[in-house]
């Protein structure tokens, strides 16, 4: 299930407080300045800077360049 508007208007991340990418297809959210992601469970981002992944390169220039992806913070 999507996350809905309201709640990404909303989100930063926890650690540098910026804008998050979140990409709905693979169900998590992006930060590109550091290159981690975090996972979104059940609708509840899960916002844990010990939960956070880095990415790949190739995963980075995907998350970056999706069409879909959408920008948290105030639109």
């Amino acid at each position: 299930m999507a996350l809905e508007s309201f709640l990404l208007d909303l989100l930063e991340d926890p650690k540098d407080h910026g804008v998050l990418l979140y990409i709905a297809d693979e169900n998590v959210l992006y930060n590109p300045r550091l290159r981690i992601v975090y996972e979104v469970r059940d609708s509840i981002p899960v916002l844990l800077p010990d939960e956070a992944k880095p990415v790949s390169d190739a995963q980075h220039d995907a998350y970056v360049q999706n069409p879909k992806a959408r920008a948290t913070g105030k639109s």
